[in-house]
């Protein structure tokens, strides 16, 4: 994938805030005991169970690698990304946070209401902003990569899922979001697909940049655009694993990711930007 890799602490030696990959877009974040998950997807289905089955998330895989959590949220619906958000919430007592298709998953599956908020904004509206802990979480308007022949796969909202478990094309992109996570003083932002809005992100300047690699090649100038947007110090790179193999096996690269073409890129258009990838299960502080 990529040459260089964070090891633990290395983005600060002292670091308050400790950033776990789960795997594909996944991660925790935790502080002072505080757990927020972001597209926390542990199951990992064989490729033959996506295509032919309805997926059921993996509890073992749960308790193993998400025991615990205040906070998820779904940057949005597709399986990889949503699967397993409504049974770590039962089993945590998590609130989940957001879009519409996120909340009727969770609905489906028996979550409290009062732990279900759905974070899209009005049109025109402000971005939502939450409080859990010491966390500030602002859930910023974004967009998926069209990298199904110039198309979103499974596009639309999850309306009508009475019937779970689904199969794996009926967990629907529906909205997306990119977040901003303020705490301790640091400040992370997750992309959860190789896409992004411009306009919401504002040079952010994150100390870290969680970025998604799968389908960047079908984002015109995607490198740049971040760069621009988003102005991060330290890059760490996600979503470029084969997450069709499970947990206990090490992290492979899917075919065509192109990460070294990537990193490249970015590098040309940052200024001093650190970059690199994490095992899976790795961690870093900042």
């Amino acid at each position: 994938m990529i040459a260089d890799a964070f090891s633990p602490r290395s983005l600060a030696p002292a670091g308050a805030v400790r950033v776990q990959w789960l795997g594909t877009a996944g991660f925790a974040v935790e502080h002072a005991g505080t757990v927020v998950l972001v597209d926390p997807y542990v199951t990992r289905a064989s490729l033959r169970r996506c295509l032919l089955d309805r997926l059921v998330p993996d509890a073992a895989a749960i308790a193993r690698h998400a025991p615990r959590a205040d906070a998820i949220i779904a940057g949005h619906t597709h399986f990889d990304h949503a699967l397993d958000i409504p049974e770590i919430a039962l089993r945590t007592g998590a609130t989940v946070f957001g879009s519409r298709s996120a909340a009727a998953l969770c609905r489906a599956a028996g979550v409290p209401a009062a732990r279900v908020r759905d974070v899209e904004r009005a049109p025109g509206g402000e971005p939502v902003v939450a409080e859990v802990g010491p966390f500030e979480l602002r859930f910023l308007p974004s967009a998926h990569s069209r990298l199904l022949l110039g198309r979103v796969p499974f596009p639309g909202d999850i309306t009508d899922c009475d019937e779970i478990p689904l199969r794996a094309e009926r967990y629907r992109c529906g909205a997306v979001f990119a977040v901003d996570i303020r705490v301790a003083g640091r400040h992370i932002v997750h992309l959860g697909s190789a896409e992004l809005v411009e306009a919401g992100l504002d040079r952010k300047e994150p100390d870290l940049l969680l970025l998604c690699v799968a389908g960047w090649t079908a984002s015109q100038g995607f490198p740049e655009r971040v760069a621009r947007a988003v102005s991060p110090r330290a890059v760490l790179f996600s979503h470029w694993d084969n997450f069709f193999l499970p947990m206990d096996r090490p992290a492979i690269a899917l075919p065509a990711m192109q990460g070294e073409r990537l990193a490249e890129r970015l590098g040309r258009a940052s200024r001093d930007v650190r970059m690199g990838v994490l095992p899976l299960l790795g961690e870093v502080w900042i």
